[in-house]
């Protein structure tokens, strides 16, 4: 089967191997920090490429060393100029699309994973915050420099209150402190640590067969629940679990996934 034909991004590289998604952030003259055009690509790669490629992972960096220095600086003072009689719902509506950036990134069906190293500031931390799984070179420094700037980290706020808890969240945010992959392994903020490329290649080769073994739409599907039930009352999110898992039951994968194990074969979808 001939694979699909991936986009062309002004400030995304896309690679399919394998299966799997490969985006790169694409502007290391500028540390990938994120530009509206940035943006506009990454909105559209999260929600209308993993429709058509259907991939069975997706894998995040930044070009030459960097995943992501945050938002431009240069670009948030155009915003201001966008619309001189109502500067303030310019830069808001500016704002609020990077919002819509994170929810399509974590809300693509296929496991989404992460690999920081250089500048993980701002933005680019919200960016780890939403996916599954994420790795970190020993290069990565992590930070949320907003009020340092006198802005805050406001789209990304629920997203790393998710990840690393509102108390860690908050003296993370009220004090801008830098820190390195060790401390954000610790917080719960990433995975794994690896020591240079050769290690990550193996972690993230390894993760990759890993994820291979599970059934695309089981996960896609086990994704949805966790973010349903993230907002839910636990019987509530009890009862949607048993449909989820009623439905999943029901499904070819399924019955695939039992005839394989009974078969003491590998399913067709770790083939």
């Amino acid at each position: 089967m001939t694979p699909p034909s991936l986009p062309e991004f002004p400030t995304l590289l896309l690679r399919l191997d394998a299966g799997v998604l490969h985006v790169t952030l694409n502007r290391p003259e500028r540390k990938n920090a994120l530009s509206p055009q940035m943006m506009d690509d990454l909105l559209e790669v999260f929600t209308w490429v993993p429709a058509v490629v259907k991939p069975r992972a997706v894998v995040l960096r930044g070009a030459g060393g960097t995943f992501c220095a945050g938002a431009d600086i240069k670009e948030m003072s155009k915003q201001r100029a966008a619309d001189p009689s109502n500067p303030k719902r310019s830069i808001a509506l500016g704002n609020r699309r990077f919002g819509d950036v994170l929810s399509a990134a974590a809300a693509v069906p296929a496991p989404l994973l992460a690999i920081a190293e250089g500048a993980v500031l701002g933005g680019g931390f919200g960016l780890v915050c939403v996916s599954d799984i994420a790795f970190a070179l020993p290069s990565a420094r992590f930070g949320l420099p907003e009020t340092g700037l006198g802005v805050i980290p406001a789209q990304i706020a629920p997203f790393v209150v998710k990840r690393v808890g509102m108390v860690q969240a908050r003296r993370l945010m009220l004090t801008g402190a830098r820190f390195d992959s060790t401390e954000a392994l610790r917080l719960g903020m990433i995975h794994e640590t690896c020591a240079d490329e050769a290690a990550l290649e193996a972690s993230l080769n390894r993760t990759l067969t890993d994820i291979r073994r599970c059934a695309p739409g089981a996960n896609a599907a086990t994704k949805q629940l966790l973010r349903r039930v993230e907002t839910s009352e636990l019987e509530t999110a009890l009862d949607i679990a048993a449909q989820v898992f009623a439905a999943a039951q029901l499904g070819p994968e399924a019955r695939e996934g039992t005839k394989a194990f009974l078969e003491k074969r590998a399913p067709e979808w770790a083939k």
